[in-house]
């Protein structure tokens, strides 16, 4: 009987509406982390600078991913299961908190439906197997990583360099590409964008970029391989081309204001995950 319930499960259709499912649940933790993690980060700084000058660090209410409870920033009503469901308690409340109506931030329900709708992609497109089930780790990952660079301009370490040992384990095994491939890609991802910072600073005596890309673009290439390196930093840095002259042309985002560069690299590391050897052959082939 277990084994006739686990085929079942796997069959294709079944196993695509799990993954959805669990991505939708997924998703309402990754708004948490995307809220709460550059907070944690900062807190960490200031106790590390009070340290290094010899004083005490100051006193911090505990904050962590899974606690304090979930509150509405505004009134501090906590948050009840019913009101946290994903995507459904954003509408059943109309966008509102329901104590003090304050408007919430429909990122929350988009971050769950993009979470979700991707990971029902990954597992239609990978079926039952390591595959998808490291296919759902990197679109989290992507996920978290994007909004919170696009909050804060930081893409955190605790997240980009287990991602990258994460892709490292999982291709000794060959699930994506060969060890050897990932490997490369690893080290060609952080080299080829650490150069280009370098080359720009030297130019110009700016910063490029922060340091936060290159360990992503080397996660990238840990996962996919050094072959879709190059098809992903052109299409990363064509997509911030255009966003970034619309921003500066039609909302006056001033020159001096810097744009993640994050989110791009991410977008186009989800194609890359999907699509990698195809886009890849049509790079090669218009070169």
């Amino acid at each position: 009987m277990p084994l006739e319930m686990l085929s079942i499960f796997l069959a294709p259709p079944l196993f695509t509406m799990a993954c959805g499912v669990l991505g939708l649940l997924v998703g309402s933790f990754l708004n948490v982390v995307i809220h709460r993690l550059p907070i944690i980060m900062e807190h960490d700084w200031h106790a590390q600078c009070a340290d290094l000058r010899g004083e005490t660090a100051p006193e911090q209410a505990p904050l962590s991913l899974i606690r304090p409870r979930s509150r509405c920033p505004s009134c501090d009503h906590p948050i009840s299961a019913l009101e946290n469901i994903p995507v459904i308690s954003w509408l059943m409340l109309r966008g509102k908190c329901s104590n003090c109506h304050t408007p919430i931030s429909p990122r929350y329900p988009i971050v769950e439906a993009v979470s979700s709708l991707l990971c029902a992609f990954a597992a239609f497109h990978f079926g039952p197997g390591w595959a998808a089930a490291g296919a759902l780790l990197l679109i989290w990952a992507l996920i978290a990583l994007t909004f919170i660079d696009f909050d804060t301009q930081l893409l955190p370490d605790s997240i980009t360099l287990p991602l990258l040992w994460a892709g490292l384990l999982l291709n000794l095994f060959g699930i994506y590409t060969s060890l050897e491939s990932a490997v490369i890609g690893a080290m060609a991802g952080y080299l080829s964008l650490w150069s280009v910072y370098w080359a720009f600073k030297l130019i110009t005596g700016k910063e490029g970029m922060g340091y936060g890309d290159f360990k992503l673009l080397a996660a990238l290439g840990a996962w996919l391989g050094w072959q879709i390196l190059p098809m992903t930093i052109l299409l990363s840095s064509l997509v911030g081309a255009v966003v970034g002259i619309t921003l500066i042309v039609f909302a006056k985002h001033g020159r001096q204001v810097p744009i993640p560069f994050g989110p791009y690299l991410a977008g186009a590391g989800i194609l890359a995950l999907f699509w990698g050897k195809p886009l890849t052959q049509t790079y090669l082939h218009l070169m």
